[in-house]
């Protein structure tokens, strides 16, 4: 397997502060990642790192095969698109605007889109099922709508590599497992997808590999099998966890065994509801 993305000994942070140390992966073309962990642990930050948008503290990352501080902002984007957790869209951008604006880093400062890229973003747009989208302003769809025209829009980048940053966040059933549909089709046609991702039964069922992150370092990394169990997943969230598999359908059901809330003498309820 060719390898995208190389880290060694990569320690990842903001200011003054380190949040993930001794980070070292190797993920190959076609694979699709998903990490996960506890709030705070640093999945979204290890992203960024990896996209170049922090700075490393520590180790190093190459993207297919180059160091990346020797890549220029501009050869990066035509190898790695990234969707973000928070996308601030300008008023009045259309559907197509927005996914055309993909296309950028093929275009010089002073050219418009050609016919191609027209062609590609309408491809990405009927992809991801927002063609009738196009000519609607951003701000006029729904949240589910609009990460599917965020998606077509880093989908147009044509990048061998895609980072999303908890993409289903805030979208309801249908529209999480359609994106991770996406991805996976994606994968199997040679893309590489690493995704920040919080819900645990459509990781173990999509991605073709689980990178855990917790307690200032990886704490697992492997298939979804190897990753989600209950000893594993209960050091990481600092719970007890339990993980069931259905046998018929292969799905996952995690939850935890008993939480601080459960535990909450009658006292304390009594004050919360104003009883006394």
């Amino acid at each position: 397997m060719e390898t995208m993305i190389t880290t060694d000994g990569l320690s990842v942070g903001y200011e003054n502060k380190t949040i993930l140390s001794g980070v070292s992966l190797n993920i190959g073309r076609g694979e699709f990642v998903g990490i996960i962990g506890p709030n705070g642990a640093g999945k979204s930050t290890l992203v960024k790192t990896l996209r170049g948008m922090l700075a490393k503290r520590a180790g190093s990352v190459r993207i297919m095969d180059t160091d990346t501080s020797e890549l220029t902002e501009r050869e990066f984007a035509r190898r790695v698109a990234y969707l973000q957790q928070h996308v601030e869209v300008s008023f009045g951008y259309t559907g197509r605007e927005l996914v055309l604006a993909g296309r950028y880093p093929y275009m010089k400062w002073w050219q418009s889109e050609s016919e191609e890229d027209e062609r590609i973003a309408e491809l990405c747009m009927q992809y991801t099922g927002v063609t009738e989208f196009a000519d609607t302003p951003v701000q006029e769809v729904s949240g589910g709508q609009r990460q599917r025209i965020l998606l077509a829009k880093v989908l147009a980048q044509q990048t061998p590599i895609l980072f999303l940053d908890e993409p289903t966040t805030g979208l309801d059933m249908v529209y999480q497992e359609e994106i991770f549909r996406f991805c996976k089709r994606l994968c199997e046609a040679g893309k590489t997808v690493v995704m920040v991702v919080h819900e645990l039964p459509l990781a173990s069922r999509f991605c073709s590999r689980l990178v855990l992150v917790g307690n200032g370092r990886i704490l697992a990394d492997g298939k979804p099998d190897e990753v989600i169990r209950e000893d594993v997943l209960s050091d990481a969230y600092h719970v007890p966890i339990a993980v069931v598999r259905h046998e018929a359908t292969g799905s996952i059901e995690v939850w935890t065994k008993r939480g601080a809330v459960e535990e909450a003498d009658d006292d304390v309820i009594r004050t919360i509801c104003g009883d006394n």
